[in-house]
């Protein structure tokens, strides 16, 4: 699995999820369930995802629709 980013922001991966469902790239959300163990308080990133075979066309999508700034390290 490739790493695409880590965030707090629901609203973030919300969109994530949707863009990625749009071109049919499957994704995970680690550490979604997170705050059960931390008390709610958004302390842990969650982080989107992506099998090594999609990472390449899942960033290109992130890039076009102004996330580049999101993407962990290549």
């Amino acid at each position: 699995m490739h790493e695409l980013l880590r965030t707090n922001d629901p609203v973030l991966i919300s969109f994530v999820e949707a863009l990625m469902a749009a071109v049919e790239i499957d994704i995970f959300v680690a550490d979604r369930f997170m705050s059960a163990t931390e008390g709610s308080i958004g302390l842990f990133p969650r982080r989107i995802l992506v099998a090594e075979d999609d990472a390449a066309e899942a960033r290109q999508v992130l890039i076009e629709n102004g996330l580049e700034g999101e993407l962990r390290d290549a």
